[in-house]
């Protein structure tokens, strides 16, 4: 039995067993039998990352999801996708502080990879991480909270110490939101200005395919109640109706624009779960800067760009707030996010990768874990050490090791 292709039908998973128990009990035993191991999420990683000889998919497991109100936290399985938590706790008059620009993608996927959405004041999506159970080779669940030493490696794990079968976030009451979208911002007024826009709302993506004068579009996701969007940026107009992320694509994938005010679950993210995101036949890379170097990467990019624009749909800036999770992009740093959405020509993209690395590389650049890159400079994660003393000690066999993280992190 063949388990398939990831998302975007780019990777073809080499495991010929996919395990979907329908408990916990189940989760612990089919784990504890499999000499080599890995979970699969929502398959929106574009390589070996989630591959084993053997595959386990909690989507079969109930998604109990609890909502502690004392402690402001959700409990629930590590099956459950953020499309599938959002309403539930809007419902209940609950927020996530942030989520990414599709909300198709599962938490546990998510946080164990470093994904983010963006926001000058936002982390992570990893940051909002309370509590995990670990179902480790032995079959044992290891419940870990911010008590313990460890947390903070525990969380960005590349699914490197076991299962996760449980997850507990923070929470928030709920808030609306309004998009607003802007065109014809020039390049000299982006890079003068960078960190001014992307302060200007509480979430700020920047799209644009690095050519010419003309940046592209800037899109403001600013609280209702809070600051609200100028008239003007920096010289930028609101735009005359809905947009994709990529131009000429039909917008009814995308959530509602247009100052529109509307709950955070159907404005933060880019895209609507009920439909396919971006392009969706494609490939995709991001790399991850210190804030601090955020101009200069951007415009090393550019400088780029002939090589850059024609394999590409759209790039995409995003911002997060620094973190103390052991292997996250923005650990210890704020950071800046350079996204690249390519068009599906691998033996062209992939050569361009390691020339991007090259010329991000003096801006201590940290790529995502959960995309396309050629590889790791390892002295960018000071704590790594301290993330393999974990690994070998809660799978000193390696059950959940594979050929991409004996690659790149051991």
């Amino acid at each position: 039995m063949t388990v398939g292709t990831n998302w975007a039908r780019h990777y073809e998973y080499r495991a010929n067993v996919l395990h979907t128990p329908r408990t916990i009990e189940q989760l612990q035993d089919v784990v504890s039998r499999a000499p080599r191991i890995r979970a699969l999420g929502s398959r929106h990683s574009f390589h070996d990352l989630a591959d084993s000889a053997e595959l386990v998919s909690l989507e079969a497991l109930p998604p109990a999801i609890r909502i502690d109100v004392e402690s402001e936290t959700v409990s629930f399985s590590g099956g459950v996708r953020y499309g599938e938590l959002a309403p539930v706790l809007a419902q209940a008059g609950w927020a996530l502080r942030n989520l990414a620009s599709l909300p198709h993608i599962s938490v546990a996927g998510a946080i164990a990879t470093g994904t983010h959405g963006s926001g000058d004041g936002n982390g992570t999506l990893s940051r909002a991480v309370a509590g995990l159970d670990i179902v480790t080779a032995s079959g044992e669940i290891v419940t870990m909270s911010p008590a313990d030493p460890d947390f903070d490696g525990a969380i960005v794990s590349l699914g490197s110490l076991g299962v996760v079968s449980s997850i507990t976030l923070d929470i928030e009451p709920t808030f609306e939101v309004r998009q607003d979208v802007y065109e014809g911002l020039t390049w000299t007024n982006l890079l003068e200005n960078l960190d001014a826009i992307m302060a200007r709302a509480y979430s700020v993506s920047v799209f644009t395919q690095w050519q010419g004068e003309d940046v592209g579009r800037v899109w403001l996701k600013s609280v209702i109640g809070e600051r609200r969007p100028p008239q003007t940026l920096y010289g930028a107009t609101p735009a005359l109706g809905a947009r994709h992320p990529i131009h000429d694509m039909p917008t009814e994938a995308t959530t509602q624009q247009g100052g529109v005010p509307g709950p955070w679950l159907d404005r933060l993210p880019h895209f609507r779960m009920d439909h396919t995101p971006s392009v969706g036949n494609e490939l995709q890379s991001e790399y991850i800067v210190p804030r601090r170097h955020g101009v200069e990467a951007v415009a090393a990019i550019r400088a780029l760009s002939e090589r850059i624009t024609p394999h590409l749909h759209i790039s995409e800036l995003r911002s997060m707030a620094a973190d103390s999770l052991w292997l996250s992009g923005a650990y210890e740093t704020d950071a800046l996010a350079i996204h690249f959405t390519w068009k599906k020509e691998p033996d062209a993209v992939l050569p361009l990768l390691e020339l991007i690395e090259e010329t991000l590389a003096p801006f201590e650049a940290r790529p995502h874990w959960g995309k396309l890159f050629h590889a790791v400079d390892r002295s960018r994660y000071p704590r790594l050490p301290d993330f393999v003393a974990l690994a070998e000690r809660l799978d000193p066999e390696g059950t959940f090791r594979n050929d991409f993280v004996n690659t790149h992190v051991f």
